[in-house]
C-alpha cells in the first residue's frame, strides 16, 4: 500500500520530539532508581525497554491507520475493552489487594480500557452536538460508557484506577450543555457516593491513606512511611540535586516503590528543583501542544479524540505529583511515560500514536 507523501511531509516533528525527551529521561531516571551495585541495565530496565518497543510498534499501527476508521471501530474497541475487564474480573488472582491483573502482574487491561473509552467518548461527542441543551435522561449513552469501564475496575477493587478513568471521562464535562438543576443532583449524587465508598468500599488501610493527607505523621512507620520519605528525598534534592545516582533516599532504598508511584521522588533529589521543573515543562508543552492539535483537527471526532488523548497523559501526572508531594491519598497511579510498567507504557505510547495520527492528518482529506 502507497503511503500518502503528504503524511511524512506533515510528521509532528515536536510531538515525537517531546514524548522521546520526555522517555529518555524517564529511563535514564528508571536506571538510577533500580541500581543495586549490579548490573547497569537491571531486570526492570530490560523490561521498560521491552515494553517501549512494543508500544512503539502499537503506536505505529495507531498512526498508520487513518483516525477516521477508528470513529467506526470505537464501539467494537470500546466492547473489546470492556469484555477484557470482565474476564479479568473473573480469571485474575489477587495481587496487591486487588484484581487488576493477568498473567501474572504483567497485564492491567484497565490501562488499555482508557483507550477505548476515549474513542467511545470522541464518538458520541461528534455525533451528539456539545452545544445542545440535555437532560439527564438524554445523558443515558454517555453515562453508560463512563460507567461501565469504572464499574468494573471499581469490582477489580483497583480503585485508584477507577478514580483517574473518571477523571479522564470528566475531561469531556465542559463538552456537556445541562441545566443547573441537574449539576445540583450530580454534585448532591457525588456527596452521597463518596459517604458510602468511605463506609463501604474502602478498607481500613485505603482509610489511612487518606487521613494522611491531613497528617502523614499520624502514622510515620505504616501507611504515612512512602510520603514522608518522598518528601524527605524532595526537600534533600534542594535547587540542582544531590547528583545522580546520589541519591540517599534512593540508592539506600529508604522509597519503596521509587521506581513505580515514587518515580518523581528520584528525579527531585537527584536533579533537584531545577531539573524536576525542566521535565515538567516537557509535559507542559506535551499537553499544549495536545490541544492545538485538537483545535486544528478537520474534523470533531480528531479534535475530541485528541482531547481525550490529553486527558489520559495529563490526569496520572497531576495525580502522582500530587501523590509523592503528599497532597492526594497513595492511590497506585503511574507517571505517564516515566514510572515502570509495561500496561501503562503500552497504552501511553498507543495514545501517543492516535494524537500523532490525527496531527499529520489534520492536512490530508
Amino acid at each position: 500500500m502507497a503511503i500518502d507523501r503528504r503524511l511524512v511531509q506533515n510528521f509532528d516533528w515536536l510531538l515525537f520530539g517531546l514524548v522521546g525527551a520526555i522517555a529518555l529521561v524517564g529511563l535514564v531516571n528508571l536506571v538510577s532508581a533500580t541500581n543495586r551495585d549490579g548490573p547497569l541495565l537491571s531486570g526492570e530496565v530490560s523490561r521498560q525497554l521491552v515494553a517501549m518497543g512494543i508500544g512503539a510498534a502499537g503506536g505505529l499501527v495507531a498512526l498508520v491507520v487513518d483516525y477516521r476508521h477508528f470513529e467506526r471501530l470505537a464501539l467494537p474497541i470500546f466492547a473489546a475493552c470492556a469484555a477484557l475487564l470482565a474476564v479479568t474480573l473473573v480469571v485474575a488472582t489477587d495481587h496487591r489487594g486487588n484484581q487488576s491483573w493477568l498473567f501474572g502482574g504483567r497485564l492491567q487491561p484497565a490501562e488499555f480500557a482508557k483507550i477505548g473509552l476515549i474513542l467511545a467518548l470522541a464518538r458520541y461527542f461528534a455525533r451528539n452536538a456539545p452545544g445542545d441543551r440535555h437532560r439527564l435522561p438524554d445523558l443515558a449513552q454517555l453515562l453508560l460508557l463512563i460507567g461501565i469501564p469504572v464499574g468494573l475496575i471499581v469490582l477489580q477493587r483497583d480503585h485508584g484506577v477507577a478514580l483517574l478513568t473518571l477523571a479522564i471521562a470528566c475531561s469531556y464535562l465542559p463538552f456537556v450543555r445541562i441545566p443547573v438543576v441537574a449539576w445540583v443532583g450530580i454534585a448532591v449524587a457525588g456527596v452521597a457516593s463518596l459517604i458510602s465508598i468511605w463506609m463501604f468500599v474502602l478498607a481500613p488501610y485505603q482509610q489511612s491513606r487518606i487521613l494522611d493527607v491531613v497528617n502523614p505523621s499520624r502514622d510515620p512507620l505504616g501507611s504515612g512511611y512512602q510520603v514522608l520519605q518522598s518528601l524527605i528525598g524532595i526537600g534533600s534534592g534542594g535547587l540542582l540535586g544531590s547528583g545522580y545516582m546520589r541519591g540517599t533516599q534512593t540508592q539506600l532504598s529508604f522509597l519503596p516503590t521509587q521506581h513505580t508511584d515514587f518515580i518523581f521522588s528520584v528525579l527531585a533529589e537527584e536533579w533537584g528543583f531545577v531539573g524536576s521543573m525542566v521535565v515538567l515543562l516537557l509535559y507542559a508543552m506535551l499537553f499544549t501542544w495536545g490541544l492545538v492539535i485538537a483545535r486544528n483537527s478537520k474534523d470533531s471526532f480528531g479534535g475530541f479524540l485528541a482531547v481525550g488523548v490529553v486527558a489520559t497523559l495529563f490526569w496520572p501526572l497531576t495525580i502522582n505529583i500530587a501523590m509523592v508531594l503528599g497532597l492526594t491519598p497513595v492511590i497506585g497511579v503511574p507517571l505517564p511515560l516515566f514510572s515502570y510498567g509495561g500496561s501503562a507504557m503500552v497504552s501511553s505510547l498507543v495514545s501517543l500514536g492516535l494524537l500523532m495520527n490525527v496531527s499529520m492528518r489534520r492536512y490530508v482529506f
